[in-house]
């Protein structure tokens, strides 16, 4: 073919159909999908995918080694979320952002800190991961612990015994309070740059593993059902126990994505209208807010 001929055609389509030569690839950036073929995006996807994968294999693990201690385990299990998560923080955050969390990679693609495309495949990755690294789990763990804890997935108790069932609206509630919780605080401050630079990695990770720790205590102590396994703040640790085991797992499984998400888009809009003064954002160049308004028109993005 003559590139000369194609360039003509491609020149003639333009004059044609002007308003697809503006729009399409517009809103092709606006979403980043030229990440789709950004072989460093795909590495950044891998490793959300490795991460996910050992976060919940030692996890999971800590949580039910902890449950069958002799010891108080609402003390010990929040403590173990706590140097987990800072851990794995501190190894990802540097590489991906440290998302291993659909929820975290969905409140940074509101607020543009990531392209939507990019927090699709990390959510696609994390899935991915946390099935894996059940799977691992329920190939070496003792079976009578994978029927006593569910395969340490997310719970509300069995329907056949009342007394350990959580109302699901409870639960819910619980979801979103504690999902909250960890955004308010954690995200917070990891989204300020300035505080970032004050305080540094190490610092930034061990307040987002403190909030998560701290969620993790509360749910575990407020309610008092046996049944009730806290809350999950992470729709992939919760899908994965529950495709590989069922059962109970998926009573209301429900609860364990609307909570989050919610929490997402709640946090989202009071985060927006925060006092800017003392915070120095991260520049959010996608966030949802900026593209809606820019693509219809009637403002700047410039002034949102």
């Amino acid at each position: 073919m003559d590139p000369s001929n194609s360039r003509v055609v491609n020149i003639n389509t333009d004059q044609r159909f002007p308003s697809a030569r503006m729009k399409s690839p517009n809103f092709l950036s606006s979403i980043g999908a030229h990440e789709f073929l950004s072989i460093e995006t795909w590495k950044a996807a891998l490793t959300e995918l490795i991460a996910t994968t050992l976060l919940m294999f030692t996890l999971i693990s800590s949580i039910v080694a902890c449950l069958n201690s002799s010891h108080n385990p609402q003390i010990i299990i929040p403590f173990a979320v706590f140097i987990i998560a800072f851990l794995f923080l501190n190894v990802t955050v540097p590489l991906t952002g440290g998302h291993i969390s659909p929820v975290f990679s969905f409140i940074a693609a509101l607020k543009g800190v990531v392209t939507l495309s990019r927090a699709l495949l990390y959510v696609l990755a994390q899935y991915i991961g946390a099935i894996i690294g059940f799977f691992i789990i329920k190939c070496v763990m003792d079976p009578k612990f994978i029927d006593t804890y569910s395969l340490g997935g997310c719970s509300l108790g069995d329907k056949g015994q009342s007394y350990g069932m959580i109302k699901p609206q409870d639960a819910l509630l619980l979801e979103f309070t504690c999902t909250f919780l960890v955004l308010f605080v954690g995200l917070t401050c990891a989204f300020d740059k300035r505080r970032h630079k004050d305080l540094g990695l190490p610092m930034i990770c061990m307040v987002v593993a403190g909030s998560l720790a701290l969620a993790v205590f509360v749910s575990i102590t407020v309610t008092g059902n046996v049944g009730y396994a806290g809350v999950g703040m992470n729709p992939a640790r919760c899908l994965g126990p529950a495709l590989l085991y069922g059962g109970s797992l998926w009573n209301e499984h429900w609860v364990f994505w609307v909570g989050p998400f919610l929490a997402c888009l709640v946090y989202y809009s009071v985060s927006i209208n925060m006092p800017k003064e003392s915070l120095d954002w991260v520049e959010g160049e996608y966030d949802v807010l900026r593209l809606v308004v820019g693509s219809c028109g009637t403002v700047s993005a410039s002034t949102v």
